[in-house]
């Protein structure tokens, strides 16, 4: 896929209804660190975080796709009031075909963040898709950009705020936070 111009991008990212991110790998470093019990401890950015509040500030909906079930992962989603949590998927086409009929949208209306091959059935039919600094090969390939941040660094921020200044929401947004009264 090439690397879409500014006015495409601004034309897609009107047509969005969701934001959809992988986890390990994205949201998280893909690091697995586990604690003195064998539980596994997931590590979340703080800027993702409320980028993804920002997102839904706009309008946005959210949601996260995730081969790993994780109780770290459905307690930050239950923090971050994700309204899609979608894990222990083993096929990512069927889950996010399933996606798309269950909340009546279509692909071209998704964003889609990933990093690894298994993301790749999704990076492929998503309105907009984006891959951390660190993605494999194979998928750097295929989204619409790569973004600067590695995985689990404030990669999602980064796309984030790529979508919303797209849409011309970021100064409002970011002027909320500069304003006083």
């Amino acid at each position: 896929m090439p690397v879409l111009t500014d006015q495409e991008l601004t034309r897609r990212a009107a047509d969005l209804e969701w934001i959809l991110c992988d986890v390990d790998g994205v949201l998280t470093c893909g690091g697995l660190f586990y604690d003195h019990r064998g539980n596994v401890v997931l590590r979340f950015n703080v800027r993702d975080g409320l980028g993804l509040k920002l997102a839904q500030a706009a309008g946005l909906r959210i949601g996260v796709i995730s081969g790993r079930t994780s109780p770290a992962l459905d307690k930050r989603a239950a923090e971050l009031e994700i309204e899609a949590v979608h894990t222990g998927v083993s096929d990512k086409r069927a889950e996010f075909e399933a996606f798309l009929e269950r909340h009546n949208t279509a692909a071209r209306r998704v964003a889609y963040i990933g990093d690894d091959i298994n993301d790749l059935v999704v990076l492929k039919q998503c309105g907009l898709s984006f891959a951390p600094a660190d993605a494999v090969s194979e998928v750097k390939t295929v989204v619409h950009r790569v973004l600067d941040t590695t995985g689990g660094n404030g990669v999602v921020r980064e796309m984030i705020e790529m979508i919303l200044r797209a849409r011309g929401e970021w100064d409002q947004i970011f002027s909320s936070f500069t304003t006083s009264g």
